[in-house]
C-alpha cells in the first residue's frame, strides 16, 4: 500500500496538490512493502530521526539491494567530493564548520543582517525590470522575479565579479534544469549540457579560488579558499563542491520558497493585504509558509546504519529511509487545524528546513530572502491576481514549486 502511495507522490500528476497522499500515509506512521524505501511520515517521528546519530545521508552506507523509486542513482557524474550535505561526521562536521566561518555565529554574525540593504536592493531592481517589460496583463512571477533573485544573491555572497554574473546565471540556470527536466526533451541532450555546465562553472571556479588566495577579498569565496582555525583549510576541490552546493542548495529552495509564497498569498488575499499595510507580519508569515508549503518536501538520501526501531517496526542495517517533512509539517498530532495557512499561528516548530546536524544551513539568508521579496512584492503589485490556478508545476517531487506562476496586475506602485 505505502509503495503505490510513494508512486502517487512522485508521479507529477499528484504535485499540484500531494497533501491528501500524505495524509493517507500518515496513517500508517512507518510504512515498508516490496523492496522500496521505508518510508516515515509523522512529525516526531521524522523529527527524532533528524537528531539519531544511527542514520545516515551518506549514500555509501546504503545495502547495495536498496531501491530508488526517484532514479537518484543514476545522478549526473562529477569528478567533485560529495559535499557536507552527503556526508556523516566526523568529515560532515569539519565542511560545515569551515563553510560556517565566513557565513555565520560565531566568526562572521553579521554576514546576513549585513546584506539587507543589498537584498532589497536586487528586489527593487526586479520589480522596476517587471515595470520596464510593460505587460501587466501576464506577469511570469517566476522567470521574472523569484527565478533570477537567488542566484545574483549567490553571485553578491560568493563575490562573483559583476561582469561574470551574467556567465554564472547561464550556468546556473543549466544545472537547475538538469533538476527539473523536461520529459519531452531529446534523450541525452539535457545531460550533455549539464556536464558541459558543470565543467565550465568547475573550471570558472578553481581559476577564482586561486585568484583569491593570492589577491583574498571579504567575500565567501577568498574567505572558503583561505581558511584558518582548528579545522584548517579545504582543498581547492572541497571550496568547489562546497559553492556548488551553496550554488545550487541555496538557488533552488529559495526559488520555491518565494514562489510557493506568493501563490499562498494570492489564494489568501486577506493575508497579503496585511502584509501590504505590516510589512513586519512578513516574519511569521514565513515561517508559517515553511511548515504548509515548504520547498522541500522530502529527504530521500538517508540510511539506517544498524537496526532501528521506529514505532514498532525494524528499520534494518542499510535499509533506504525517506522522511516526508511536507507530511510532517500537516500532522495533526503536532499541529492544529494543519491544513490551515494561519500565519498567526503561535507555535511553528516546523521541518520546513529540517533539523538536526543536516539542518538547511543557508536558513538565515533564505528566511531573509523570502521575507523581502513577500513584503515588497505586497506592497509595490497592486490588485494581483493569478492566471492560472493551479499553476504549472515543476517536475521534480523533492524541490517542489510552480514551474511558472502567471498572474496580472492592475500596476506597479513606485519604489
Amino acid at each position: 500500500m505505502s509503495q503505490a502511495i510513494l508512486r502517487q507522490i512522485i508521479d507529477y500528476s499528484s504535485r499540484a496538490d500531494p497533501y491528501p497522499l500524505y495524509e493517507e500515509l500518515r496513517k500508517t506512521p512507518v510504512s515498508h512493502d516490496e523492496d522500496g524505501p521505508y518510508v516515515v511520515s509523522t512529525y516526531y517521528e521524522i523529527q527524532g530521526l533528524l537528531h539519531d546519530p544511527r542514520i545516515s545521508s551518506d549514500s555509501r552506507n546504503l545495502a547495495s539491494t536498496a531501491s530508488d523509486p526517484l532514479g537518484e542513482a543514476e545522478e549526473e557524474e562529477t569528478t567533485l567530493p560529495p559535499s557536507f550535505l552527503k556526508l556523516d561526521p566526523p568529515d560532515h562536521d569539519r565542511l560545515r564548520r569551515m563553510t560556517n566561518r565566513p557565513f555565520g555565529p560565531p566568526h562572521s554574525p553579521r554576514r546576513v543582517h549585513d546584506m539587507r540593504g543589498e537584498l532589497g536592493g536586487i528586489v527593487s531592481g526586479l520589480i522596476d525590470g517587471i515595470v520596464e517589460k510593460g505587460d501587466p496583463n501576464r506577469i511570469d512571477l517566476v522567470e521574472e522575479f523569484s527565478y533570477p533573485f537567488p542566484v545574483t544573491v549567490i553571485c553578491r555572497l560568493l563575490g562573483i565579479p559583476p561582469e561574470d554574473e551574467a556567465r554564472f546565471h547561464v550556468w546556473a540556470d543549466t544545472l537547475a534544469a538538469s533538476l527539473d527536466p523536461d520529459p519531452d526533451a531529446e534523450p541525452g541532450k539535457g545531460k550533455k549540457g549539464t556536464q558541459e555546465a558543470r565543467m565550465e562553472l568547475g573550471m570558472y571556479l578553481a581559476g577564482l579560488i586561486e585568484e583569491r588566495r593570492k589577491n583574498p577579498g571579504d567575500d565567501m569565496l577568498s574567505q572558503l579558499a583561505a581558511g584558518g582555525g582548528q579545522d584548517g583549510s579545504m582543498t581547492t576541490m572541497e571550496v568547489l563542491s562546497t559553492s556548488a552546493l551553496l550554488l545550487i542548495a541555496g538557488h533552488e529552495t529559495t526559488v520555491n520558497l518565494i514562489t510557493n509564497g506568493m501563490l499562498t498569498l494570492l489564494r489568501h488575499p486577506e493575508v497579503l493585504e496585511r502584509l501590504r499595510q505590516d510589512p513586519a507580519l512578513s516574519v511569521p508569515l514565513v515561517e508559517e509558509l515553511l511548515r504548509y508549503e515548504p520547498p522541500v518536501q522530502l529527504l530521500p538520501q538517508r540510511c539506517a546504519l544498524t537496526d532501528i526501531e521506529v514505532r514498532g517496526v525494524t528499520i534494518p542495517k542499510g535499509a533506504s529511509m525517506w522522511l516526508i517533512l511536507a507530511s510532517g509539517n500537516r500532522d495533526p498530532d503536532r499541529f492544529e487545524n494543519p491544513d490551515r495557512f494561519d500565519p498567526d499561528r503561535p507555535d511553528i516548530q516546523h521541518l520546513g528546513l529540517g533539523s538536526g546536524i543536516h539542518s538547511c544551513f543557508g536558513a538565515p539568508l533564505a528566511r531573509l530572502e523570502a521575507q523581502l521579496a513577500l513584503s515588497e512584492l505586497a506592497r509595490r503589485l497592486e490588485n494581483p491576481r493569478l492566471l492560472e490556478d493551479p499553476p504549472p508545476y515543476r517536475q521534480n517531487a523533492v524541490l517542489r514549486g510552480p514551474r511558472h506562476l502567471p498572474i496580472a496586475v492592475d500596476g506597479i506602485r513606485a519604489a
